[in-house]
């Protein structure tokens, strides 16, 4: 299997988090192909900027067209998601809904450690998007200003930990998911160190991608994913032309 993990974002130290943790999760006859956006903003935490973050994760997947088998957009809040899986014939996967699911397996009540003030809103959009905005206990976060979109676990560790804690005690959640692509690989580090199930985005996508294409439950012909009726367009980028061609 080949999978195509696209962090919609330009930082180049997000996607090296991204990798270190899909590569501890994937399986043995998994190959990963990473790619990162060439243009867009540092990390993505409102309506707009994941606007933008979807356009450059269509660019990537059309462009690599032909060269996986599996998608998985990496940013927290799912940018391009629904989208994609309109035009794609193999499964794509975001972390929100991947960590969604999974959380809800482990625990009735969710809540979310985010990176910022800002990103709090959009996200719990999202969760009300997949069905669990009744099930979601809180959405805590960091409030101090980010050096580096790579270095939030160094900079903030004592912080997170505190609001997972937080998240537990006082807000009653029964799992915890660690949002966002700067966050990869953290819940391995903190598990230990809490009560609670905690999840991780993007070893939860990888599974969860890795399955989709071996259960091979088919394709949407019909209904809201059926691909996009042919019509005329111009001015496209060529990631974009090929995925309008080949739907």
């Amino acid at each position: 299997m080949r999978l195509l993990i696209i962090n919609p974002n330009i930082s180049q130290s997000v996607t090296d988090l991204i990798e270190a943790e899909a590569r501890r999760t994937v399986a043995p006859d998994t190959q990963i192909l990473m790619a990162t956006a060439q243009n867009g903003v540092a990390y993505i935490e409102t309506r707009f900027e994941a606007l933008l973050g979807g356009h450059a994760a269509a660019v990537i997947a059309g462009e690599q067209l032909g060269n996986y088998d599996a998608v998985i957009v990496a940013a927290f809040g799912d940018p391009g998601l629904l989208a994609l899986k309109e035009v794609l014939d193999v499964p794509v996967v975001g972390l929100t809904e991947a960590a969604l699911m999974t959380a809800a397996q482990l625990g009735q009540r969710i809540s979310i450690i985010a990176i910022s003030h800002r990103i709090t809103s959009w996200y719990r959009e999202c969760v009300e998007q997949n069905g669990l905005l009744g099930r979601l206990a809180s959405i805590r976060h960091l409030d101090r200003p980010l050096r580096d979109a790579g270095s939030v676990q160094q900079d903030h560790a004592q912080r997170l930990l505190e609001l997972s804690q937080l998240a537990i005690r006082e807000d009653g959640a029964d799992v915890l998911i660690l949002a966002g692509a700067p966050l990869a690989g953290l819940a391995r580090g903190l598990a230990g160190q809490l009560p609670v199930p905690v999840v991780d985005g993007v070893s939860c996508a990888v599974a969860q991608a890795q399955l989709l294409h071996r259960l091979q439950a088919g394709l949407a012909r019909e209904g809201s994913f059926a691909r996009p009726p042919a019509k005329p367009n111009q001015g496209l980028p060529a990631g974009l032309q090929a995925l309008l061609t080949q739907a």
